[in-house]
């Protein structure tokens, strides 16, 4: 007697495919929803941002000429797409009581490169003595480099250095701060004191002075604070610059003041009245006799 379909029994096969078949409508109709363990998020930390403005004056841009360490080797200067020059047209003060610095020899080298104050653009230059570039005996442990619109005058005799008159140069400057800065770059710096040193019997100032953005520049204000924070970087400083030449033969130089670092009343005075030197070469009330270029 043939059997009911609700009692025919199904072959194993037939019954494992519609089990298959039962269990993905299953998972189509109600699926189900796997809770996976997501692992805590670390807390953000906020990092600290420094709120001080960089030193360095992007307004103006060295470019280079000639091949590097030759006779030939110039860094010009640009203000956007005009050449300027900077001793003459890179403005002294920088406002807040900075100055701007014009950085001639980066700390840790020993190229000795200088404004050539005698070429039309004043551009940066490698000294030449005898025909040779001429280098520091040992490297310079700090930013080297001037002041623009300053100038010693060779005409004016100091009275109370014995009548010691200025190198014919724009005044030189030591930055202490602890970046490596950049060969033709221009930065606002702090003064903070000056050494009257002497050079060949001429007056040869030497401002120290730390970039408008270096970490210790709020700390030092005048000479005090700068031993206070650079234990003995002053007499390192008097010291390097009184012995270097002494390698090469020649004597010793020596300072003023019973080789004190005055303090910044003082050096703001020294500022001031080489700037005003330079004021008189540049509008023509002080003859310039010594073949400078004044553009």
């Amino acid at each position: 007697v043939p059997t009911s379909p609700r009692t025919r029994r199904l072959a194993p096969s037939t019954f494992k495919m519609a089990f298959a078949v039962r269990n993905a409508l299953r998972t189509v109709a109600a699926p189900r929803v796997l809770r996976k363990a997501i692992a805590p998020v670390a807390p953000v930390r906020r990092l600290a941002l420094s709120t001080r403005a960089s030193a360095k004056v992007d307004a103006f841009t060295a470019e280079e000429k000639g091949a590097a360490d030759t006779t030939d080797y110039r860094i010009f200067f640009k203000s956007g797409s005009k050449m300027v020059s900077p001793w003459h047209e890179i403005p002294l003060f920088a406002g807040d009581g900075l100055l701007h610095f014009i950085c001639e020899i980066p700390k840790e080298t020993s190229a000795k490169m200088e404004v050539a104050t005698d070429e039309v653009g004043t551009p940066i230059k490698q000294d030449i003595k005898k025909g040779k570039l001429r280098f520091y005996p040992y490297n310079i442990n700090w930013n080297y480099g001037l002041l623009p619109q300053t100038w010693e005058d060779p005409g004016h005799k100091n009275a109370e250095l014995n009548g010691v008159a200025g190198d014919n140069d724009p005044v030189d400057v030591v930055e202490i701060g602890s970046s490596t800065l950049k060969m033709g770059g221009v930065y606002k710096v702090k003064p903070l004191g000056v050494y009257a040193m002497i050079d060949d019997g001429e007056l040869d100032w030497k401002v120290i002075a730390i970039a408008a953005d270096d970490p210790k520049a709020s700390k030092v204000n005048d000479v005090a604070d700068v031993e206070k924070e650079f234990p003995g970087e002053l007499q390192k400083i008097m010291e390097w610059f009184r012995d270097y030449k002494i390698p090469d033969g020649k004597p010793a130089n020596s300072y003023g003041y019973n080789n004190e670092c005055k303090d910044k009343a003082f050096t703001m005075h020294v500022i001031k009245e080489t700037h005003e030197a330079y004021v008189h070469l540049k509008s023509g009330q002080r003859a310039n006799d010594e073949d400078l270029s004044l553009i």
